[in-house]
């Protein structure tokens, strides 16, 4: 019996959609099992002596990953604090109303851009870098040999990089939302005629404390995901060096992928809830 070549076509798409389901679920799946076990070691080092985690390798870790950052997201996000000054001035200014350019910037950048810049910034900077280090420690059978000398690479390698991304993550949110704000407001008076006096009262009289929270939660949920994927993705390598290859593109794919969903589920529970 003869098949119809759209039929094929029809049959090789499914097969193809649902293999890259699976693995989606799959990749899904480990990040939400090496979470778990991030939590129970943190909960250890606080219950049991011998599940303390090193805080030398903690610093070394914030060191690397946020200090590191602070240049890179003080440029980057005074830049886009830059550009919504200048590009939201012509639109007002036609209303009689460019004296809203403070207000805007304030709850834009609190809300969302500080903690989607340094969350964007962070996985080109640091979550690349985490997988690779991970991925040729696998390759040169680094982990292999804590195992063998009955040390846990969840302890020693997953925990200090995962909670220093995240504390990481809220302090360069903090740095990005004043660096971005500060840079609107440079702009605003030496182009748009907005005095600082003005620009402070606007931004104070716009700004509540739940616009600094909801950003800060963000972005803490954000370094996670970058901690998690970057070290699931150097554990998993295989392959050599092109393998290690392989896992920083994809964590770099992945973990913007992952905050921008993440970043829409937030907002969508937070408009639910009254805090949008």
């Amino acid at each position: 019996m003869r098949a119809f070549p759209s039929l094929n076509l029809v049959t090789a798409f499914l097969d193809r959609l649902g293999g890259r389901t699976k693995r989606i679920l799959g990749h899904i799946g480990g990040l939400w099992y090496l979470f778990l076990d991030v939590c129970i070691w943190v909960l250890r080092a606080f219950t049991q002596n011998k599940g303390r985690i090193g805080r030398v390798a903690i610093t070394a870790q914030l060191v690397r990953i946020g200090f590191s950052s602070i240049f890179i997201v003080s440029l980057v996000s005074g830049s886009v604090g830059a550009i919504l000054a200048l590009q939201m001035a012509p639109p007002l200014d036609d209303l009689g109303q460019v004296g809203l350019v403070p207000n805007i910037i304030s709850v834009a950048v609190l809300r969302e851009l500080g903690p989607l810049i340094s969350a964007i910034v962070l996985t080109g900077f640091a979550g690349a870098a985490i997988a690779a280090e991970i991925g040729t420690m696998v390759v040169g059978e680094e982990v292999e040999a804590l195992e063998a000398h009955a040390l846990n690479p969840v302890r020693f390698l997953v925990v200090p990089r995962a909670i220093a991304t995240v504390v990481s993550m809220l302090c360069l949110a903090v740095l990005a939302d004043v660096t971005a704000i500060v840079a609107g407001g440079f702009i605003g008076q030496t182009v748009l005629g907005v005095s600082w006096s003005a620009y402070y009262h606007s931004v104070v009289l716009q700004v509540d404390p739940q616009d600094f929270l909801t950003g800060l939660a963000k972005a803490g949920i954000f370094g996670l995901l970058i901690g998690l994927i970057a070290c699931r993705n150097g554990l998993t390598v295989t392959g050599g060096a092109a393998g290690v290859g392989r896992a920083t593109t994809s964590t770099v794919v992945e973990s913007i992928v992952a905050i921008i969903f993440a970043d829409l589920l937030f907002t969508v529970i937070f408009y639910a809830v009254g805090l949008g």
